[in-house]
């Protein structure tokens, strides 16, 4: 008799599962539980006076109006770089490549303070800039170029990989067809990588929101001016105040997981448009 094969990909799917489910609950939803019960004890009126405080809400519009302005940043700039990445062979593509992913392996706070020195009125950018009155340093344009360096990978990296799939087959029967190189990018190439485009600016955007190391440095983390949530958060557990940080904590997850939601609802839309019109 033939031996019944196993419906699992993976041998000891079990075994892997429960492994990865205990990694998760240890790591991740442990520490939200926690929390989340002590934003739950400190009741709704504590809640909304941490919250809604004028330094709380400075915070607020500092950290997510700098994270969206790095995030179309990195969107712009990000599709450039993969495309250049995917499409052209240069000198120097490998080093190029390779230096995306710098971001992810150097340490946050080591990458606040190359960006200070760039940026110092003697610095390689900042002796150039700050004459013509632009002042990086200590103003929100710090955070906002922290935010940049430590996120454009996500971007890069999320979309290279499906610019490298198009069919290039598709590309060449537009062109036969008299298609001009933008109508062929926004027919052919755009829908394709819309998805992953999506995801990796909500990534970027996900990612800035919670930035802490390379901003502390460049920020000057002046209250109500350069101050961001994640600096406040920590000014607060410095304080022993835990139901103040776990507060400002939970309006970061909420935002963050509130993105993420969406970001998942605008794939799904994205696919099944691209359905309907095939």
């Amino acid at each position: 008799m033939a031996q019944r094969r196993s419906r699992h990909l993976l041998p000891g799917f079990g075994l892997t599962l429960g492994v990865s489910m205990l990694y998760l609950t240890i790591i991740i939803v442990l520490p939200l539980i926690a929390m989340l019960l002590k934003v739950g004890g400190m009741g709704w009126e504590e809640f909304w006076r941490i919250v809604s405080s004028n330094r709380s809400l400075a915070a607020y519009r500092i950290t997510f109006s700098s994270a969206l302005i790095a995030s179309i940043f990195n969107g712009i700039f990000g599709l450039l770089l993969a495309w250049v990445l995917t499409r052209y062979s240069f000198p120097g593509k490998r080093i190029l490549d390779a230096l995306v992913d710098l971001p992810f392996a150097l340490p946050t706070a080591v990458a606040g303070l190359v960006l200070v020195t760039l940026f110092s009125d003697t610095g390689w950018y900042g002796q150039f800039l700050e004459p013509n009155g632009f002042k990086v340093n200590y103003t929100q344009a710090g955070i906002i170029v922290a935010m940049i360096f430590t996120s454009i990978p996500f971007v890069v990296r999320t979309v290279q990989p499906v610019l490298e799939e198009v069919q290039v087959d598709l590309e060449e029967a537009a062109r036969t067809l008299g298609a001009t190189n933008w109508q062929v990018f926004a027919r052919v190439i755009w829908p394709t990588i819309l998805p992953a485009f999506i995801a990796g600016c909500v990534l970027s955007f996900a990612r800035s929101l919670g930035e802490f190391g390379a901003v502390v440095f460049i920020a000057g983390n002046l209250p109500g001016l350069t101050e961001i949530v994640s600096l406040l958060i920590y000014i607060r557990l410095d304080e022993y105040n835990y139901e103040g940080a776990a507060a400002l904590a939970f309006i970061l997850l909420l935002v963050a997981f509130a993105t993420l939601v969406l970001t998942n609802a605008l794939g799904a839309w994205q696919v099944r448009y691209a359905d309907r019109r095939r």
